[in-house]
């Protein structure tokens, strides 16, 4: 038996006799958009590294599909799959309604699921549909379960952490960042300043999250991230120009960071490994309100670092899901 020093636990949690199993072992995590793309392979990382990973998607079949792989690769794995539409915010709040019953902790939220250029259409809370999806049911079902989320980190004093996957196309939004008088404008609408729109938004909930998490004092960070331009399926109802225009956001990337890496593609397991190095590793332990790219802090945009820009949106988020 080891003496008492060795099991002591520290301010983690954890102690010099912990093991790898017993730091990911009691862990739970949300993952939007978990039915295919980085967002299915983020869900198989965390499982196979001891989380249990509820896959949170619209199409069930697929994210049950999903599931059954990872449990045939990993037998021990613990996942579940509960219906979400983050494009209603009946079903957002049906799902969080759902989680909060089962009375589980969550000690990671990854919000992940997202729509790219569509053409212009309404939710179905008549909100526009891009941000709606990748906005507004974002910061709604992370409201839901903040509460549980606290609860967590303060009872098993181990870390609660947020992710928003982001963006480099957060750089391509409109001209104002983002236009809260116009967001229905369909007049004015286009589909890549939407996107980058909703992107951009992601980043600022973040941040605004990370704000408010420090002035609460709560064990809980939120970051945002860029995962690659990915092949998977969000650009499987675009054309070749949808390519083009994937490339042309990477070139300026490149241009920006001096990283010709930026112009290829990557797959699923590479575009998920920024997701998960925010999600679980210890190196992003304490950091908050930082916007990541290839595993790494890089610079957002200025719009994106705007606090006050941060603070306005969160206040339209509020006004639009209450």
């Amino acid at each position: 038996m080891l003496p008492s020093i060795f099991s002591r636990k520290g301010a983690s949690g954890f102690s010099w006799a912990s093991t790898a199993d017993q730091v990911t072992q009691g862990l739970t995590a949300i993952v939007t958009g978990a039915s295919s793309g980085i967002g299915a392979e983020t869900a198989r990382v965390l499982a196979a590294r001891g989380a249990h990973v509820v896959m949170a998607a619209r199409n069930i079949a697929a994210a049950d599909s999903v599931r059954q792989t990872v449990l045939a690769a990993t037998p021990a794995a613990t996942l579940d799959v509960m219906e979400l539409d983050l494009s209603s915010m009946a079903s957002v709040r049906k799902f969080a309604a759902d989680f909060n019953a089962k009375g589980l902790p969550l000690n990671i939220l990854v919000n992940n699921a997202g729509v790219l250029a569509t053409s212009f259409t309404l939710s179905k809370d008549g909100i526009e549909m891009q941000f709606a999806t990748n906005h507004v049911g974002h910061f709604l079902l992370t409201h839901l379960l903040l509460e549980t989320m606290k609860k967590t980190s303060r009872e098993s004093n181990v870390e609660g952490r947020i992710v928003n996957v982001s963006s480099v196309g957060h750089k391509f939004t409109y001209q104002e960042g983002i236009r809260f008088d116009k967001i229905n404008n369909e007049a004015e609408y286009s589909a890549s300043g939407a996107y980058g729109q909703s992107k951009l938004a992601n980043i600022l909930h973040a941040n605004e999250l990370a704000r408010r998490f420090k002035e609460e004092g709560v064990n809980i960070t939120a970051n945002s991230l860029h995962p690659g331009s990915i092949i998977t399926n969000i650009l499987r109802n675009h054309s070749i120009i949808d390519w083009v225009t994937t490339l042309l956001v990477n070139l300026s990337h490149a241009v920006l960071h001096g990283s010709l890496g930026m112009l290829l593609l990557k797959n699923a397991n590479q575009g998920a490994a920024t997701t998960c190095y925010v999600a679980l590793h210890p190196g992003a332990k304490g950091v908050s309100g930082k916007y990541f790219c290839d595993s790494n802090v890089y610079e957002a945009s200025e719009k994106a670092k705007d606090v006050e820009l941060a603070k306005k949106l969160w206040d339209l988020s509020v006004e639009l899901t209450t």
